[in-house]
């Protein structure tokens, strides 16, 4: 079967969420365990002002810890041509800029237009393109509020389309489908996906970040495997959210995601049974933080056995 790639964004949509900062060290002690689980990628901040989301003031030691462990992916939030300068000074090796796909929920995130994140998404990719090849990050557009608004309400995919296409062609390696507000369905999450794919190219898509508002979220995360999806985001404990989109709650739970590809035969390279420990750092560490998932209650099936890695 196809390997599937998790993306682990716990520490970025996960913490910008809560009102509490997590200690640094308790960060790095999630991140190390996470990877020594198989976690390939780790999203492990962002660099939006502190001022604004305190809990991501750490982000650039975090990346300097992380570049430190050997085959991990480090991964980073950037809301603008500023904060990519930010992490390439750094070192990240993939950047995600949030495009939202409602207007509204864009002029609140990012202050910027659909125009004035095109633009900006150009001027990005002109950046990363300037610096020398072994340097450069892999620039990913997060199209968020892809498939419903709390703030607009339902979304049109022609413009989802149309504005993928224009990341695309103002310079973006690739674009993620983001289900921001936890709108999405399995119909609409096959349907989007195989549209945005067929004008872009099948290439071009490999990404959904997906909520569990709803409950829908394996689901969903299920249609768009056979849509051809290969890299879910995921979040340990389902921690998570979007300060900046009403009624947006958590991400869907990594350890649930784990074991449902897990079960089915898929390949993610994690050892489910040393992830679900990680989930004690995080409770240590936040105490009384709502932590959510089925799989770490109910534990591994009698006769669970992994497919090897």
């Amino acid at each position: 079967m196809t390997r599937i790639h998790i993306s682990e964004v716990g520490p970025r949509d996960g913490l910008q969420s809560i009102d509490r900062v997590m200690p640094l060290e308790a960060k790095k002690a999630w991140i190390a365990a996470e990877a020594a689980a198989g976690v390939p990628e780790i999203e492990v901040g962002s660099f939006v002002p502190p001022s604004l989301l305190p809990q991501m003031a750490d982000t650039a030691e975090l990346i300097a810890f992380a570049k430190g462990i050997e085959g991990l992916s480090v991964a980073v939030l950037v809301p603008n041509l500023k904060g990519a300068e930010r992490a390439i000074a750094v070192g990240a090796e993939k950047m995600s800029i949030p495009f939202s796909m409602s207007e509204t929920h864009s002029l609140k995130n990012v202050r910027k237009d659909h125009a004035a994140m095109v633009a900006e998404i150009r001027a990005i990719a002109e950046l990363v393109a300037a610096q020398p090849a072994k340097a450069r990050p892999h620039f990913e557009v997060g199209l968020a509020t892809a498939f419903g608004c709390t703030i607009e309400g339902p979304v049109s995919e022609d413009n989802v389309v149309r504005l993928a296409t224009a990341a695309i062609e103002a310079g973006a390696v690739e674009v993620g489908l983001s289900d921001t507000t936890g709108y999405a369905n399995p119909a609409q999450v096959k349907r989007l996906v195989r549209r945005v794919k067929g004008e872009i190219g099948a290439d071009r898509l490999n990404t959904l970040h997906l909520h569990n508002t709803r409950g829908l979220g394996l689901a969903n995360a299920l249609a768009g495997l056979e849509e051809g999806i290969t890299t879910l985001d995921a979040s340990l404990g389902g921690l998570g959210g979007c300060p900046f989109a009403p009624g947006a709650s958590g991400n869907i739970v990594t350890e649930d995601l784990v074991f449902m590809l897990a079960a089915m035969g898929y390949e993610t390279g994690i050892d489910l049974e040393k992830l679900l420990k990680v989930r004690g750092i995080i409770a240590d560490a936040l105490p009384g933080e709502p932590l959510y998932g089925f799989t770490p209650d109910a534990g591994l099936p009698l006769g669970f056995a992994q497919v090897a890695a």
